[in-house]
C-alpha cells in the first residue's frame, strides 16, 4: 500500500469511528476527492496491468470497510441496487459515470425483485465523489472505459443483496 492510500485509510477510519452517519460519509467523500486527483495514487492503483473490474486495495481490520479500485472497459452499468446492510462511496478517477438515484416503489418479495422508480440522474466526473447510505437505491452507467474508487461499508463479496428492477 502506498502512502496516499495509507494516509487516506487512516483518515477515513478516524472519521467513521467518530461519525458513521451521513455527515461522516460526506466528510470521507471530501477527503476522497483529493485522493482521486493524486497522480501518484492513480499511477499506483490504476497503472499498467491494474485494470480488473474489482480489486480490493484496502480492508480495514477494525471497522471492516473496504477501498476498491475498479476499471471498467467499454460501456457498462448495472440496474438499481443498494449495498445491503452497507453504505457505499463512489469516487471518479477517469471517465464519466452517470449515476441514477431511485425511490423504493415495491420491496422484493417471494423471490421476485423489488421495484425502483428513478428520481434523478447526474454525472460523476474525475475528482467527484458521492455517498449512498444503507438502503439507498442507485445505479451506475458508463459509455466508455472508466476508472473509479469505491468504498464499501463492508466487503460485499460476502454479502447477499436483494434484486431490484426499474418500476
Amino acid at each position: 500500500m502506498g502512502k496516499v492510500l495509507d494516509d487516506f485509510a487512516a483518515e477515513a477510519r478516524a472519521i467513521l469511528k467518530r461519525d458513521s452517519g451521513k455527515s461522516g460519509l460526506d466528510e470521507v467523500c471530501k477527503r476522497l476527492e483529493r485522493v482521486l486527483l493524486d497522480k501518484g495514487f492513480v499511477a499506483e492503483h490504476f497503472g499498467p496491468g491494474k485494470d480488473a473490474p474489482r480489486r480490493v486495495i484496502y480492508e480495514d481490520p477494525e471497522l471492516g470497510f473496504c477501498i476498491l479500485a475498479h476499471t471498467y472497459k467499454g460501456g457498462t452499468g448495472s440496474g438499481p441496487h443498494d449495498h445491503g446492510p452497507a453504505w457505499a462511496i463512489y469516487g471518479q478517477v477517469e471517465g464519466v459515470t452517470t449515476m441514477t438515484e431511485y425511490r423504493l416503489a415495491a420491496r422484493p418479495e417471494g423471490g421476485k425483485p423489488g421495484k425502483a422508480a428513478p428520481v434523478k440522474s447526474y454525472d460523476l466526473t474525475p475528482g467527484m465523489a458521492v455517498a449512498y447510505g444503507v438502503g439507498q437505491l442507485h445505479s451506475p452507467a458508463r459509455a466508455v472505459e472508466t476508472r473509479l474508487v469505491r468504498i464499501e461499508g463492508m466487503n460485499l463479496d460476502r454479502v447477499q443483496r436483494d434484486a431490484y428492477e426499474v418500476a
